[in-house]
This record gives structure tokens, sequence and C-alpha cells, in this order.
């Protein structure tokens, strides 16, 4: 049998006409239908007893019959086929017309399709087309229709500030309060801003008096900006004064009494100690107090200072006090936040205050032997398309030393940083331009050495790019009455076509890397948007090439890249707006790329003296050349160990500093580094080993003595023990008395005091006299003994009552002892 392909309808109706088999096949099914009838006649003959007749002319009319028969069925069997066959060739037919009509109707559907995308396609290109046309035509800078007007409010009052402005693109608009960026996300409660339809308002909720302030709006788009500002001024209630007048509130509020009080105490109970902590931890610094008397509507303010700084709420920073009790919790610590942290209880009496340092460890480097993250990152000479960005550099006390720095940029509001300079910048400042014009910005920064990249340091403070001279840019004028028009400069200077040259170009920023150009923009500047190109020429060639080709500058500052090192340049700058460029500016002097800031020397003798059981007092003297220092790193290591560990992560500005956390009984050394914008100066030299014990020194003196009772026959003083114990433990008091009308004391009890009240007979008071606090005070001095204070008194029985009194330099004595004096 031949191998033969099965045709396609074969293949889709596989039970479609047999006779489309090859011959032999057809043969060998006839010969086997032959067979299968000769059989079934001669079983016929058998049957009916034909086959046993002799009668040659019966046998051959038999054949003749039985082979008209299978004739016969031959033919009725092709004739079934034949129209079987012919059935499944109108059924396939039909099929067949049907899938290629289906086929040509789907040909016909994707060709509209195709055509429709193509128009749909061609009809956008061209609205697009016909929009830039149209916004090119309608574009226009900012321009304020209806300006801010001045309010005055009274406390807890509400107050919306609200100017319409129009420009295209639509203009971005950003508040400010004493050129201070408004954040409602960071006070929700306080401001709401609103932008609708071109008018954009400003809500400031139940305003108080530190709202009273310059608020100032301004509008930006690529094309320009435009500001407007006014005054809010919010008073307070007075006695002669009504909120409102008698008529609007026909009851009378209830009136409250006056509280009379001499004196609020505020005593603390438990104090937050010296604190240790790592970057990216949680922490809280708490502080319990006794508030005597304790009155709701007349309470003290709690302040907390770092480094006598007001430390405000914030992102980082959460203040809490209340319940007798006041708290700062950190929510992710970092080498910022390191510092001497003070609480201070602002009363009307005075102020209550304690302090005590907190520690912040580096966190585990990304990778081994990568230095610290920088601190202290702040944007300085903010303007439209430029900022400069400063930062404090990491202690590398057993890490290998910085090389370099990463500054990183972002949008606020984004997430998305981008890497300002493609190189590590070596000192720890660096001028970032190419910022867009009305938006905010924050900063990081990344320190690099040859094990790697730091962690990134804690984000600046956001900073707009805007030019604060824009501002300035506005005029009042006062008329008649006590009203006062404010009116924009630019109405003044009138319609200027082109620009004059900017003024006073100046180098601002000198390194071995960048020069930053500063200089005046031209007056008057006209209302069209300024911007300028920088030239440069190498002194001596006689040529000028333009160093912003690309990129035109609208900050009348510029950072200046790519200087050959030892060559000198001279600069100029030409201003431009739409209708021209001006002539160019004054030549500078002949400025050379280089440092003008030197690493600092090494401080002087370093001196260590003892101070508690785990805390040493280490002064060194300062260096030579300490112009633009940071401050100070000092490091500390275990005699023998040739292993150093730093003290502090952050620098100090002070040539004294206690360093904690030391063990009892051991033996150090410490050391002093200097460090600045440029870098680390060299290792002071070693101070002389100590031993870590704690100091003893004269206590400070008593305070808070009070008369506490007068029978007739005797007076019960009483007194608070001293704020300093001087290192050991109080022994006891000894008080001295003297007359009114003398000088000269004498002692009252020859026995040591152990408690804080005592009664006096009044045979020891020979004349009436007043009691008041001591006039005397104890000085703290290192002896080897341990001393007490002494009170001191004078008194007249018959008042009742005691008087505070200024302390002076006293003395103070062990028990058994003479008077001696203790100097500090």
């Amino acid at each position: 049998m031949s191998s033969v392909a099965v045709p396609f309808y074969q293949r889709r109706h596989k039970h479609f006409d047999q006779s489309y088999r090859n011959i032999q096949t057809r043969y060998v099914l006839e010969e086997y239908a032959a067979r299968k009838a000769a059989s079934r006649q001669a079983a016929y003959y058998e049957s009916t007893g034909l086959g046993k007749t002799t009668c040659r002319l019966c046998a051959r009319r038999a054949r003749t019959l039985a082979h008209e028969a299978i004739q016969e069925s031959r033919k009725r069997t092709h004739e079934q086929k034949s129209d079987a066959s012919e059935e499944k060739r109108i059924r396939f037919a039909s099929e067949l017309s049907a899938l290629e009509k289906e086929i040509h109707t789907a040909r016909h559907h994707a060709r509209e399709h195709l055509d429709r995308l193509a128009i749909q396609r061609m009809v956008e290109e061209n609205m697009a087309l016909e929009r830039h046309a149209l916004e090119e035509s309608i574009s226009r800078a900012p321009e304020i229709l209806v300006r801010l007007r001045s309010h005055t409010v009274w406390e807890k009052m509400s107050v919306s500030l609200c100017f319409t402005v129009q420009g295209f693109p639509t203009p971005v608009v950003q508040w400010y309060k004493n050129e201070e960026l408004i954040t409602p996300a960071s006070d929700p409660v306080k401001y709401r801003i609103e932008s609708k339809y071109g008018v954009h308002v400003l809500h400031i909720n139940r305003a108080d008096f530190d709202d009273s302030a310059t608020y100032s709006a301004v509008a930006t788009n690529v094309h320009g900006q435009a500001s407007t500002n006014c005054a809010v001024i919010v008073r307070r209630f007075r006695d002669n004064e009504q909120p409102h007048p008698a008529g609007i509130m026909p009851f009378h509020l209830p009136l409250s009494y006056d509280v009379c009080f001499t004196h609020i105490d505020v005593q603390f109970l438990e104090k937050f100690g010296v604190t240790f902590g790592t970057e990216g931890e949680t922490l809280t610094l708490k502080c319990s107090m006794l508030i005597t008397p304790d009155l709701k509507r007349l309470r003290p303010r709690a302040e907390w200072y770092r480094d006598d700084v007001l430390i405000k709420d914030s992102k980082w920073t959460k203040l809490y006090f209340g319940e007798g009790q006041a708290a700062l919790s950190f929510t992710h610590l970092n080498k910022d936040d390191e510092g001497l942290y003070t609480l201070r209880m602002v009363t009307k009496g005075g102020v209550s205050e304690y302090s005590a340092y907190l520690f912040v460890r580096d966190a585990d480097a990304l990778i081994a032997g990568a230095p610290g993250a920088p601190m202290d990152v702040k944007c300085h000479d903010a303007n439209r398309d430029y900022v400069i960005v400063t930062w404090k550099p990491p202690n590398t006390t057993s890490e290998s030393p910085v090389i370099g720095y990463f500054v990183d940029k972002c949008e606020v509001g984004l997430e998305n940083w981008v890497q300002c300079n493609d190189t590590p910048v070596k000192i720890c400042k660096y001028p970032v331009t190419g910022l867009y014009e009305g938006r905010s910005y924050i900063f990081r920064v990344r320190a690099v050495n040859s094990a790697g990249i730091s962690r990134p340091s804690r984000v600046s403070e956001p900073v707009a790019a805007l030019d604060p001279v824009d501002l300035e840019r506005t005029q009042t004028i006062s008329v008649d009455e006590g009203r006062k028009i404010v009116i924009s400069k630019d109405d003044l200077e009138g319609d200027i076509q082109i620009p004059g040259p900017p003024t006073n170009v100046h180098a601002s920023e000198i390194s071995k890397t960048y020069v930053v150009l500063s200089w005046d923009p031209p007056v008057p500047r006209g209302r069209e948007p300024l911007t300028y190109f920088i030239e440069k020429s190498m002194v001596g060639s006689g040529s000028w090439q333009r160093v912003n080709a690309q990129v035109a500058v609208k900050s009348p500052r510029y950072a200046v890249f790519d200087l050959a090192e030892g060559k000198s340049y001279v600069f100029r700058v030409l201003s431009a707006n739409k209708h021209g460029i001006s002539d160019p500016s004054e030549i500078t002097e002949p400025i050379q790329p280089q440092d003008t800031v030197v690493v600092p020397s090494a401080p002087g003798r370093v001196v260590a003296t003892r101070n508690t059981k785990t805390s040493v007092v280490v002064q060194w003297d300062k260096p030579k050349h300490e112009e633009d220092l940071y401050g100070y790193y000092i490091d500390y290591s275990v005699v023998g160990s040739n292993h150093w560990e730093p003290s502090n992560h952050k620098p100090i500005k002070y040539n004294r500093f206690v360093v904690h956390g030391l063990e009892t009984g051991e033996q150090y050394v410490f050391r002093v580094k200097a460090v600045n914008a440029v870098g680390f100066s060299e290792n002071s030299q070693e101070s002389e080993a100590i031993t870590v014990q704690a100091a003893l020194t004269c206590p400070s003196y008593p305070h808070g003595i009070t008369l506490l009772n007068c029978d007739g026959h005797s007076m019960t003083l009483g007194w608070k023990a001293p704020k300093y114990s001087g290192g050991s433990p109080i022994l006891g008091y000894y008080m001295d008395k003297r007359e009114a009308n003398h000088q000269n004391w004498h002692e009252v009890n020859s026995s040591l005091i152990t408690q804080t009240i005592y009664t006096v007979a009044l045979s020891a008071f020979p004349h009436k006299g007043e009691a008041r606090a001591p006039s005397s005070s104890v000085y703290p001095s290192a002896g080897p003994s341990p001393v007490v204070p002494r009170l001191s008194r004078t008194g007249e029985p018959s008042t009742g009552h005691s008087t505070p009194d200024v302390a002076s330099p006293g003395q103070s004595r062990g028990a058994g002892s003479p008077p001696s004096t203790c100097w500090p």
C-alpha cells in the first residue's frame, strides 16, 4: 500500500467517502465480496439441493441467475456508495463555503479596526500639535489679580488669607510665614490650604499670639513667579477691652478670680541619667517631678534643650508634659541627636532645670569597614536653581579614613533619590545646581572610604528653590487715615526691554575643585524674568568661553567646575530676557582655584582628672589655628591594649568634656583631634594614665530654710538638703546664729544634726530677730575627708514667717573641726 498524503477534507472528516482509498485496496475488497457471495450461493445450492443436479442446463441456468444476482447486488451497492459520497461532498462544500464566508468577515472587521486606529492616531497627533501651538500662544508668567490683605483678629479666632492668580501652565503656590515655608503636613490642625479655580486660600485655625507675622504667597511656573504678602496681627484680651459688643452677648460670662501665690516649687523625683543609644533605635528621656502647689490653671512650662537649643515637636522628637511627668521621645535615633539635654521647668518664681548627656553610637555598617554616616546636613544660600549643602564628618577611630562624600537630592513628596556628584567630593561642602524653580528639596550625604560607602545621613530640612530677593520686591505706601497700599517694584520700574548688565560679580566660595560666583541683578530689572550667562577666560589667553551654553541660569549664583589646578581665571556675566542679551558685566579679579580652609593643627596638652566612678573629665589646649572648626573628637584606650574607642560621635565645640561609660578601677589614656570642613587634624599626644575613681569635693549649701513653728519657748526650723553632695553621703548639719544688730556668728549645736529639721530653744536667742534663709553657701573643693555644710540664720521669733535671702560664699567643716573655707 503506497503512502499517500491524506486530503484536507479527509483530515477534517475522517468518515468521508471510502472510495478514495487506493485501487489495490478496492480490488481486495471486491474480491472478498465476490468470494463471500459465492460462498452464500454455494450454501444456497446445498440448502435447496441444486448442487446435486446432474442437469447441465439447470446448472448453467442456476449459474446465470447467480451471476445476475451478484451483478445486481454489486450495482445496488455501487449506487448506494455513490449516493453517500455525493451527500458527503455536498455537506463538505456547504461547510467550506461557510468557513470561507467567516474568514472573509473576520478580515473585513480587522481591516476596519486597523483603519479606525490609524484615524484615531492621526487625530491625536493633530490635536497634540494644535494643543502645543495653543499652549505656546497662551503661556504666560503668573499674574496676581487679587492680592492678600492684612487682618487684625483676637486670639482663638480663625483667619483666612486668600488671593487670586492666573498664568499658564497653572502656577504652583507656596505659603511663607516670616520667610519660612508653611507645611500643612507638619501641623494639620493649625493650617489648611485650598486651591480652586485660581483662588488660593490659607486657613489659620484658632490663631494665637505667635501667629502674628508677615505671610507671603509665591506663585511659580516655568515662565516666572509672582508674590504677594500681608500682615496678620493677633491681639490678646485685656481687662479694659471687650472682644464683643454688649449687644451681641446678652449674658455675662463668670469672671475668673485671681490666684494669689508667692512661689511654685518644682522638685525632681526620678531623673534620666547619662544615656547610651544606637542609630535607628527609639528612646525616651523621662523625668517625674513634684509641683507645689499643683494648680491646673497655674502650671509651669516644660522646655527641652539640646546644647542650649530649644527642641520642638518634629518628625524625630515628640514632647509630653502632664500628670507630674515630662518626657522627650525619639522616633528614630541619629547622631544628630547626641548632646547635652536639659529639662527646664519655667515658673513665675524662677527656673528649675536638670541636665544629662545622651550618646548615640553608629549603627552597624552595611559593608564591613565602611565609615559611619555624616551628620548635621544643612542648606545655605538657596536660590532658584542652586543651593549649598554642608555637613559634618563622622568619627573614624577604628575605620580607614574617609576619602570623599556623595550628596543625594530628592524632591519633597517623592522617594526618588538622585546622586548629585559623579565623583566623591573631599570637603564637607558642595554646591548643588540644576534645581527646578518653585520646588522643594531635601538632601542627604554618604561617606566613602577604601572599604565602601556608609549609611546615608539624616535628611536635611526642606528648602525651596526660590529667590529670596523676590519676596522683598514689594513697597508699602502710606495714604490718608492710616491706610496703606502695597505695590510691586516691578510696576514702578516700568517696561524694560533689554536689561542692563549684572553688577558686583565676585567669588563667594573658592575651592580646589570649584568656584561659586555671585552677583547682583541689574537695576532696574523689569517685569520679564531674567536669566544669566557666565563666561570665563584663563588669564593671559585673551579668549572667552561660555560656561553654561546649554542651560540658562536663573539664580544670581553659579558654581563653575572643571577648572585647571594652579591656573588663574577671570569671569564676567551677561543678563538676558525675552527681548535680548545685555552687555557683559565688569571682569572679576583673577581667581585661582584653591582650598581657602586648611586642615587644623593638632590640639595641645591633654589632661584627665577624676570625676565619678564611671566618668573622667578631659581637658586640652586649643590648636594654634582654630578658625572654622566644627569641634573635637575624643578617643580613649585601656592602658596596654592599644585599642581606641570613640567617646563622642558628634563634634563638641568646647575644650572640656566628661567621658562616661568607663569601668571603675581601670586605667585609661585619652587623645583628642580637631575637625573642620577639610578633614581631621593629627591626633594629640596621649594623656597620662588615670584610674577611674570618684572624686570628693565640698558639697553645696543647704537651701529653703523655713520657720515651721514658734510657740514662745522655741523655734522649729526646716531646710532642704544640698543639691550636690560632693561625691560622698551627707553626714549632718551645723547651725549658726547671730543677733540682728551684730555680724558675729555663734554655734547653735555642738553635735551633728542628722535630720533636716531642728528645734532651737528661745534661750539661745538673747534678742528678738527675724528668721531668714542662709546667708552663706559652700563651694566644692577636693579633699580626703568628708565635709558637711552648715546653716546660718538670723531671726526674730515674733514675726512667724521666713524671707529668702541671697546666698554668699561661706564655710564648711567636718565633725568637730574648726570652720575651713572651701574654694572652687
